[in-house]
């Protein structure tokens, strides 16, 4: 610290948030700071010309004279040494201080630099560092243990929910297969089983992805670049047979394959259709189509029947949000919010428009620099 300096410097000086005082080669303070001042109660005409012991208390001035001041005269500075002083008030302030001997060319002593903090706010600054630690620590263990009950709750959730369910697929398959069917009533109580399971496949498949979302998991993807029409005929198959009644017309011109979640656009490309068999009109058919389009695919679904409602529109990938729907269409409102994080997922949206011709829903997403989002959602 220089003695001389500019008027910012000096302006530094007196408004530091620490106290600080200089002493002379004889021994004797040559400035002390307003802090210092201000803490002690003394003025700092008070200190100029004192010898610093003066202002310690008994145990301060002993420490001071025993032991700081000799090694500074030794080695030069003296880091972190405790120092009380005694105010103007006759009371205790406890210090943590700094000092550094500022020598000439020659090596002789031009003056000696201390500086203080108020040992008070140092501790609290250390409990306040500890009780940061410890929480940090607490919170990673937290982190680690939620993220451990997280996986195995929707581990266990798939289970419970998905094993009952392939059971009763697997006993409508064996009954459709024994040809031991008597007549059309058991027919429609077959079709009736398959289109529950699948309802009830896509809800379980929303209900574990929106719980991932939620807890943290988000919409995870494992891209692979091979044909994309093979998954969307099967989706379109498996919705034809569980919704027998219905008619689906497709339309696909997939020319490359699409580096895509396969999994994933599947499940997009079943809650879209499965959105537009439920409110769309039931004598006429639902329109699917997909197509790559330069750095584009695309992928849409159209339907007639009554369009949707402006007060709708904004909220139709909220999850939970069923609009004013028939006690017979059921759902939980999830697989249009699905279908758009799967759509943000791989950088893409879905748009929609609806008249009293027609309601569609369509998908796009980039194909370009592809390979730089691979595995990630």
């Amino acid at each position: 610290m220089s003695e001389s300096g500019s008027d910012e410097y000096r302006d530094l000086f007196e408004n530091a948030p620490c106290g600080c005082l200089t002493i002379g080669s004889d021994g004797r303070i040559t400035k002390v700071n307003a802090t210092l001042a201000r803490w002690t109660g003394f003025a700092a005409e008070q200190f100029v010309g004192q010898r610093l012991h003066q202002f310690l208390n008994m145990a301060g001035r002993i420490y001071y004279e025993t032991h700081i001041a000799p090694l500074l005269r030794m080695q030069g500075f003296f880091n972190e040494f405790a120092l009380d002083f005694e105010t103007a008030a006759g009371e205790r302030l406890p210090t943590i201080a700094n000092a550094a001997e500022h020598r000439d060319a020659e090596g002789g002593v031009r003056f000696t630099a201390l500086v203080f903090i108020k040992a008070t706010d140092r501790r609290l600054y250390e409990r306040q560092l500890v009780d940061s630690r410890s929480e940090l620590r607490i919170s990673l263990a937290n982190e680690r243990e939620t993220a451990e009950l997280r996986e195995q709750f929707i581990a266990v959730l798939g289970h419970d929910l998905r094993n009952p369910l392939a059971a009763i697929s697997a006993g409508a398959r064996i009954l459709q297969r024994s040809g031991n069917l008597q007549n059309e009533k058991e027919l429609r109580v077959l079709d009736m089983i398959n289109s529950t399971v699948t309802r009830m496949s896509d809800l379980i498949d929303n209900i574990l992805d929106f719980a991932r979302g939620r807890l943290g998991g988000g919409i995870t993807l494992h891209r692979a670049i091979r044909p994309l029409e093979p998954v969307l005929e099967q989706v379109v198959d498996e919705l034809r047979t569980a919704s027998p009644q219905r008619v689906i017309e497709t339309r696909f011109e997939i020319a490359d394959p699409v580096n895509c979640d396969h999994t994933r656009i599947g499940q997009l490309a079943s809650n879209l259709i499965g959105n537009a068999l439920t409110h769309g009109a039931r004598d006429m058919p639902v329109r699917v189509g997909a197509k790559t389009n330069g750095n584009e695919f695309e992928f849409w679904v159209a339907n007639a029947g009554e369009p949707i409602p402006d007060s709708a529109m904004e909220k139709l990938f909220e999850p939970f949000f069923r609009g004013d729907v028939r006690a017979s269409r059921q759902g939980l409102g999830l697989g249009l919010h699905i279908a758009s994080q799967i759509a943000q997922a791989h950088g893409g949206r879905i748009d929609v428009t609806s008249s009293p011709e027609e309601t569609r829903f369509a998908f796009s997403m980039p194909l370009a620099q592809a390979d730089e989002r691979i595995g990630k959602p």
